[in-house]
């Protein structure tokens, strides 16, 4: 394609004008306070950063449609996670190296400049010629200047499913670490080292997980003062009762990794999130907090995503913050977010009952704590009965199994995640609800789930909860929230 048609097709002002147009998002299933575009396809975070006093989140976006074509970067910036800039165009596919898609990549500050790196999508033909380029980014004009081209093909022993670079340091170290494939189709990470000033091939990082999955996608590693992770989202896990529920996964590994050698001690694998909606998250460091989005949907279902009717899919969660202890990551909401309460909390309780309902707002935030007392089983329904929906959460004390179901909803993705939680006399959830995105803590921060509920009507669901014997104690507080507030740029 020549350059003139790759200027017509991506049209940086016209895309820019139509996205300033779309804002303040209206339609009733657009969130508030989840960040998503009038228009087009998002997925995976990208190049999150902190630079020049403002955090930088930019995202796999597709202006020209629903599908997952035509990959381009959006990008919007804050200084609060709640104040943030109008959406814009920001990389694009303009050559021969990216014509069929900028794909996934990480961001970094080097030499008082942000930094970006990213996979190269060139398809001749069926062949896909994965190339990683490094890039920069331009405040003044709002673009991404492309510079060299620092990997030109996968390494020998790899397919071409070869990408999405994320840099990190190590031991004084810098690595890029890049997601793959081996040619006996097993999904690997591997590294490349700066030397010189030249990218050189390093290895796999050596895991004890030699046959889990065919792909890795999207790993970022993060060196924190309690040990290593690497996250990263393993594509043909085999569903199981409690795990892996989802078509692709997301997680993590801990532990301690070995720059020299390359071997990567560490425990099991974790996933991130137990919700539908949660896939390819990116984490970035800044000022001692290891800080997460994900990509909320999930590929290849997009048929359970009624917005794209609507001309929009997907969203990015809220910015969550990462806390490793004993081998685990813990999760919360940043404490920006606290920022998006309208007034002060309404508390409620009620002692030795076995149900209790609570009206909420269409945007909520609720921290509850049930004291089990001699309950077995326990229901937390959003229930919105003028459209005899629902959605629940059922707790089994016998087998400390959490389940979320969706089979109470007529629109939309359906189905039940159960999971493992470990509870003993006091149930937490801190949930937060957005027009039809849900994010809910379990346990301070052990478990998360991420997903989306579209109900038929334009109503407020009540919150319900229910036990099969008198609970002792419930007590909570609620807040009505706002939304993110978008300037122009």
């Amino acid at each position: 394609m020549a350059k003139e048609a790759f200027e017509k097709l991506f049209d940086k002002a016209a895309i820019d004008a139509k996205v300033r147009k779309g804002f303040p998002l209206r339609h009733r299933w657009h969130n508030d306070f989840h960040l998503e575009m009038p228009f087009g396809l998002v997925n995976d975070p990208n190049g999150l950063s902190w630079f020049a006093g403002k955090y930088h989140i930019f995202f796999q976006w597709n202006p020209l449609g629903v599908e997952h074509r035509h990959k381009c970067w959006g990008h919007v910036e804050t200084e609060d996670f709640v104040h943030y800039r109008l959406p814009a165009l920001a990389l694009w596919p303009s050559d021969m190296h990216d014509k069929d898609g900028c794909y996934s990549g990480g961001g970094f500050v080097e030499d008082d400049a942000l930094r970006l790196v990213y996979t190269c999508n060139c398809r001749d033909g069926k062949k896909r010629i994965p190339m990683q380029r490094i890039a920069s980014w331009q405040p003044e004009k709002g673009i991404v200047q492309k510079d060299a081209i620092i990997i030109e093909h996968e390494p020998s022993g790899y397919t071409a499913h070869f990408r999405d670079p994320n840099r990190f340091l190590k031991d004084g170290r810098e690595f890029l670490v890049l997601g793959a494939q081996t040619v006996e189709e097993k999904g690997r990470a591997v590294l490349y080292e700066k030397k010189a000033g030249a990218w050189q091939l390093a290895g796999e990082i050596k895991t004890d997980l030699p046959d889990f999955g065919y792909m890795w996608e999207c790993p970022t590693f993060l060196p924190l003062a309690e040990g290593d992770v690497l996250l990263f989202s393993p594509q043909g896990l085999e569903a199981e009762e409690y795990r892996w529920q989802n078509l692709y996964q997301s997680g993590y590994i801990a532990g301690k990794f070995d720059a020299d050698s390359l071997e990567f001690q560490h425990g099991a694998f974790h996933e991130l999130d137990q919700g539908f909606d949660f896939y390819a998250p990116q984490a970035f460091l800044h000022e001692g907090r290891a800080i997460l989005f994900g990509w909320m949907g999930m590929p290849d279902l997009e048929e359970e995503y009624p917005t794209r009717e609507e001309g929009w899919l997907f969203s990015l969660t809220m910015p969550r913050e990462l806390r490793l202890s004993d081998g685990r990551l813990f999760y919360a909401p940043l404490e920006e977010m606290k920022a998006l309460r309208k007034g002060e909390a309404r508390k409620f309780t009620a002692a030795r009952t076995v149900e209790f309902g609570q009206m909420i707002a269409q945007k909520s935030e609720i921290e509850l704590e049930i004291l089990l007392g001699d309950a077995q089983q326990v229901h937390i329904d959003l229930a919105y009965i003028g459209a005899g929906e629902y959605v629940r959460f059922s707790y089994q004390r016998r087998t400390s199994v959490m389940t979320i179901e969706r089979h109470g909803m007529k629109c939309g993705g359906r189905g039940v995640r159960r999971f493992r939680l470990a509870v003993r006399d006091s149930l937490k959830l801190h949930i937060y609800k957005d027009k039809t995105a849900i994010e809910v803590f379990f346990q301070d921060g052990a478990e998360a789930a991420s997903f989306f509920v579209f109900s038929t009507q334009d109503i407020v669901p009540n919150f319900v909860i229910s036990a099969d014997r008198k609970l002792d104690k419930i007590e909570g507080s609620f807040w009505e929230l706002g939304g993110f507030e978008w300037n122009e740029r």
